[in-house]
């Protein structure tokens, strides 16, 4: 019920009398000063075992460590691999006896190769990573964005001493230049960027793989691919040129596709209309013919009769049309 703070001189006082450290424990008359210079290195042992207690608390205590969700620990003991942890509250051993590293094995992280973003900006060109060659023998001017995270920790500690970034971005330009090396200038610029993307990110893993790195790569993205600068405007010209050619081309197939059908199908009603006058004409000199025919048999069995019969009918139709 002490209205203020605690006295820090009476609080230690009290501790060293209950560990038997004060040298003031027995003050009787009978003392002697021997008997006190005879004491003294006990109560200093003492100290010294209550610091040591203390600091190996602290020892062992830091030894706790924890690993957050998505990260991997990795303990070393005496630099050499002991085993992997997963996510939650551990112990090791502490330095110098182990350490641990943690991981971050689901962080998707970013390497740019010919190109720095800074500020939202993509202009700051790296001429030394960004300047290939093509299959053509053309210089084009590529820049590329890998998205990566880690698969193997143990791989990653033990197999890379360079920093990640570094190794990503080397593999990445060598894939790079192997893919850009096997294409065309035209073909890099125009339609085969996300081909070759997609090259790259196999060929960028397989480099990874080999050196045993334990990068996975996710994703592999060309930010833009042009000519040098000093030859930019001419590529632009032909650029715009394959472009008009193109969309010529368009304008005349779409022609094409609308007067070919109606020229068609005109030519299809022609050709029926004529098979359909055929057909009439044929079937009506059939039908006069088989009349001849008939008429001639008749007037082969009975010429007068048939005569006089053709003669009446005859006169009938003119007669039919005629006043009296």
């Amino acid at each position: 019920n002490q209205q203020g703070p605690p006295d820090l001189d009476k609080v230690l006082k009290d501790i060293k009398e209950k560990l038997g450290l004060s040298r003031g424990g027995n003050t009787g008359k009978g003392d002697t000063g021997g008997e006190r210079s005879g004491g003294g290195p006990k109560p200093r042992m003492g100290l010294f075992v209550l610091v040591g207690i203390v600091a190996l608390g602290f020892w062992i205590a830091s030894g706790f460590y924890t690993v957050t969700q998505g990260s991997q620990g990795i303990e070393l003991q005496f630099g050499e691999y002991k085993r992997s942890t997963e996510a939650g509250l551990h112990w090791h051993i502490p330095a110098p006896i182990e350490t641990v590293e943690v991981i971050n094995t689901s962080r998707e992280n970013t390497v740019e190769v010919g190109f720095r973003s800074r500020g939202g900006s993509t202009n700051n060109s790296f001429p030394k990573e960004a300047l290939m060659l093509t299959k053509d023998e053309n210089i084009i001017d590529i820049q590329f964005a890998v998205q990566y995270d880690i698969k193997s920790p143990t791989d990653l500690m033990f197999n890379v001493a360079d920093p990640i970034e570094d190794v990503v971005r080397q593999a990445t330009e060598s894939a790079v230049r192997e893919t850009i090396g096997k294409n065309t200038m035209d073909f890099a610029i125009t339609e085969g960027r996300s081909v070759i993307a997609s090259e790259t990110a196999v060929l960028l893993q397989q480099i990874l793989d080999r050196y045993q790195t334990g990068i996975n790569v996710r994703s592999v993205e060309m930010q833009d691919a042009q000519p040098p600068g000093q030859v930019k405007d001419a590529f632009d010209d032909a650029v715009r040129a394959r472009e008009d050619e193109q969309r010529l081309k368009n304008l005349a197939e779409a022609y094409a596709n609308a007067v070919i059908p109606r020229a068609r199908g005109k030519a299809a009603r022609l050709t029926q209309e004529a098979e359909a006058y055929k057909a009439s004409v044929v079937a009506t000199a059939e039908g006069e013919a088989s009349r001849f025919d008939q008429v001639r048999e008749e007037y082969a069995k009975a010429p007068v009769v048939t005569r006089d019969r053709m003669y009446i009918d005859t006169m009938q139709s003119v007669l039919g049309n005629t006043s009296k």
